[in-house]
């Protein structure tokens, strides 16, 4: 594996001028007061209840996910770029999903296997008969991106059903402005506080053309033990509308209302939460507690606006995802403005046969995995976990891809020994809606703490960084 790129110093010894600032603050800074910044933001946190929870983990059920004072810097040219290769994916993704469900013609082209897309376990077929409004499926999409050099981006992963991690984002950028203020006098940092105004006025432009009057926004979760329950209460609170579960819902007529204590109210626009399998037990999962009866038929009837729309986890397919480039040209006609990383379909003989040769050199994933869960990391990999996995590909190979191992891009980390290299990736957050597509600049900087590890992921032990997008 090649070096990093280290976005502080470059391929060099020398700062890289838009880290200049960051520079200075850390060597005038001891590393005692970073320390006891770093404690201070913990506390913040737990003070508010900013956890996640970590299924089977009976030692700890709530964890807060460790925040890293050093800011993560990208220039407003950088971020420029990434913002036009966002909208035009997004764009894709949401052409891509109108087109499956509706008439089909990337299939028809033979660009993406038919069988790959009408025979994955996430192809709804109940959307096939459901327009959304204003042929909007995925209004809030996090996109995952890495860095391997100076202009080198790639998107590593699409998030297009229920993305998390936003409250991060916000909280992270308030504890900063609390804890580093004389590195904000330094720099013009854009703001990402009106992320809440502007996904209000993202789902309330969706709203069912029945709708009259300003929509009602409700946000759904599926309870208290959801390990994203914070986030869904934050969210709730900082829209200024009601966070519900599915006991709080009811469909009447063909309309959504939720029980408040001045009587029912209808609801517009349902920010979801939850996944198509438990939204609706008279349409999916018939034991599920967490949706409400009737809800799909609400939105049949044009009474009601799912956000995100059913059907768009097949967006967050792996082996959809590898399909990305040909997806952007089909429908823009034009070339990615963000390259996927390389990656080898395993359903693919001639690719299945190259990974099993390669696997102490690869990464390899679950086509519907997340979280890091169920991959593979070939350089960090025993013997023993290779020849494991090998049989894993060998018994199903359609339900994996591979990838080289990158190098990730590095940013300084205060770890236990002082500032040192840790791999990142940036996950920026996409609302679309009736009046265009709008990110809000930066996004959610996850951080691999232990050295020498690519794995970013909360659950995996990683943590998090305020993302500053600065002028030039």
């Amino acid at each position: 594996m090649a070096a990093a790129f280290d976005e502080m110093r470059g391929d060099g010894s020398l700062i890289r001028e838009v880290y200049a600032h960051v520079a200075e603050w850390l060597a005038e800074t001891p590393d005692q007061q970073l320390h006891t910044r770093r404690a201070q933001a913990e506390l913040f946190f737990r003070r508010i209840g900013i956890t996640f929870a970590v299924y089977g983990d009976a030692d700890a059920s709530e964890r807060l996910i460790p925040f890293d004072i050093v800011p993560r810097i990208l220039s407003r040219r950088e971020w420029q770029r990434l913002e036009a290769g966002l909208i035009q994916r997004v764009g894709a993704l949401n052409a891509f999903l109108n087109d499956v469900y509706g008439a089909g013609e990337i299939l028809k082209a033979g660009i993406i296997p038919e069988d790959l897309v009408r025979q994955n376990p996430q192809y709804c077929l109940h959307a096939t008969t459901l327009r959304p409004a204003h042929g909007v499926y995925t209004h809030v999409a996090g996109i995952d991106i890495v860095r391997t050099g100076p202009d080198a981006f790639y998107v590593l992963e699409d998030n297009a059903r229920t993305p998390s991690g936003v409250s991060y984002m916000l909280e992270n950028r308030e504890v900063m402005l609390r804890l580093a203020p004389e590195l904000f006098a330094r720099h013009r940092v854009a703001p990402v506080e009106d992320y809440a105004e502007t996904l209000l006025a993202t789902l309330r432009s969706v709203a069912p053309p029945r709708c009259r009057g300003e929509p009602t926004v409700a946000v759904l979760t599926p309870g208290f033990h959801n390990s994203a329950y914070y986030e869904h209460s934050f969210l709730a609170d900082k829209l200024g509308v009601e966070l519900v579960e599915g006991g709080d819902l009811v469909v009447k007529d063909d309309v959504l209302f939720m029980r408040t204590t001045e009587g029912p109210r209808r609801v517009d626009v349902l920010y979801r939460r939850v996944d198509d399998a438990y939204l609706d037990p008279l349409v999916f999962k018939p034991d599920s507690m967490l949706g409400v009866p009737g809800i799909i038929a609400a939105h049949a009837a044009g009474n009601l606006t799912i956000a995100n729309a059913i059907g768009t986890g097949i967006a967050d397919d792996k082996a959809i995802y590898s399909y990305m480039p040909e997806i952007v040209r089909f429908y823009t006609g034009a070339d990615p403005l963000i390259d996927n990383v390389p990656t080898w379909r395993c359903r693919e003989a001639d690719a299945l046969a190259y990974v099993l040769d390669n696997l102490a050199e690869l990464v390899v994933k679950e086509v519907d995995g997340s979280g890091g869960y169920g991959m593979l990391v070939g350089p960090h990999a025993t013997r023993a976990e290779i020849a494991a996995f090998a049989d894993k590909l060998r018994a199903a190979p359609e339900k994996f891809i591979a990838q080289p191992t990158l190098a990730l891009s590095t940013c300084p980390t205060l770890a236990d020994g002082g500032i040192a290299p840790r791999h990142v990736d940036l996950r920026p957050f996409v609302l679309t809606g009736a009046h265009g597509t709008r990110i809000v600049p930066g996004g959610l900087t996850r951080v691999a703490l232990k050295e020498g590890s690519l794995v970013v992921n909360s659950s995996q032990g990683g943590g998090t960084k305020d993302t500053w997008v600065v002028d030039d």
